[in-house]
């Protein structure tokens, strides 16, 4: 059987319709499971709880911010920080703590890191909401001007 010029293009047009139907319709079922299963997932952003303003002191912040990054960070064992304490700033409405934590990878061929990764913490303390409130916690990452309060970290933002 012999098709004219005609027919096979309509052939190939009828073919081509059912092959892009049945793609559109395999695209949209698939993008309703992801939202399906983006509506389930449940993000849950850890954090510890703070101490309170009236009992804080600059060994407890440094306590806690220990404690912070233990619990609700992410990062591999190979990554090693130290903490210090920085200066106290004095401002009209309330106390501000600052404290820095270095991060680097020391190996057994180089102990002595050629690059780290800081993050600046601030703990402030207010001096007119009340004291049993806890203390509100910020952080910085290094060359960075956006200030975080509880976010999921990884050590991906270290080597960034």
């Amino acid at each position: 059987m012999i098709m004219d010029v005609g027919e096979e293009d309509a052939a190939i047009k009828e073919k081509a319709h059912i092959l892009i139907a049945n793609v559109i319709r395999d695209a949209k079922e698939h993008l309703q499971d992801l939202q399906e299963k983006e509506r389930e997932a449940e993000y849950i952003i850890q954090n510890i709880q703070w101490t309170l303003c009236k009992d804080f002191t600059v060994e407890r912040g440094q306590q806690q911010i220990e404690e912070y990054m233990s619990q609700t960070w992410e990062f591999h064992e190979s990554w090693l920080h130290w903490s210090d304490y920085l200066q106290k700033e004095e401002l009209k409405y309330s106390k501000r703590y600052h404290y820095r934590v270095r991060w680097s990878i020391p190996t057994c061929r180089k102990p002595i890191p050629r690059a780290t990764a800081c993050i600046y913490f601030i703990i402030e303390i207010s001096k007119i909401k009340p004291p049993t409130l806890p203390v509100e916690v910020f952080f910085i990452l290094e060359s960075n001007r956006l200030i975080h309060r509880y976010i999921l970290f990884c050590s991906f933002f270290l080597k960034q």
